[in-house]
């Protein structure tokens, strides 16, 4: 999976950095949002995924809604939700976790020109937790586990 800081609408992953997220204490909207008017062409043609990685794990909440929205405005002030994890509950919000959410390929013809992730809290607010959300073409699924002792036929 390749990333683009500027493709980074929650938290931090520059080179040579520790990776940081966005903390989550509430419902919330990422901190970056990608301005569709200047990146017009945001994987025309290709399939892009926003991917969810838990850097800190969760306490007190119930679960976790991670979102791809689209606004008109830079301020994200009235989201439409386009993609969804759906609720994700706490046992699942440990840290190295990762969710991932394909954005529709219609993104550009919604008629709205600012993407971001909204974070939607069920439950009791959350005093840790943090997320690092990032726009990617490809998926890297370097986490599989074979068990070991099993033949091939």
């Amino acid at each position: 999976m390749i990333t683009d800081v500027l493709l980074t609408v929650s938290g931090t992953n520059n080179p040579g950095s520790a990776i940081t997220g966005q903390a989550i204490t509430a419902d919330a909207v990422s901190t970056n949002v990608i301005d569709l008017g200047t990146a017009r062409d945001i994987g025309e043609g290709e399939d892009l995924y926003m991917v969810f990685t838990v850097v800190q794990a969760f306490n007190t909440l119930t679960s976790l809604t991670m979102e791809v929205v689209t606004d008109d405005n830079d301020s994200m002030s009235s989201p439409t939700a386009i993609a969804s994890t759906g609720a994700v509950l706490l046992a699942n919000l440990t840290a190295g976790k990762q969710y991932v959410v394909r954005i529709p390929p219609q993104v550009a013809s919604l008629g709205e020109r600012y993407m971001a992730a909204r974070y939607d809290v069920g439950g009791t607010n959350p005093t840790q937790g943090s997320i690092l959300a990032q726009i990617v073409k490809d998926i890297q699924d370097g986490r599989k586990f074979y068990a070991s002792g099993f033949s091939v036929t």
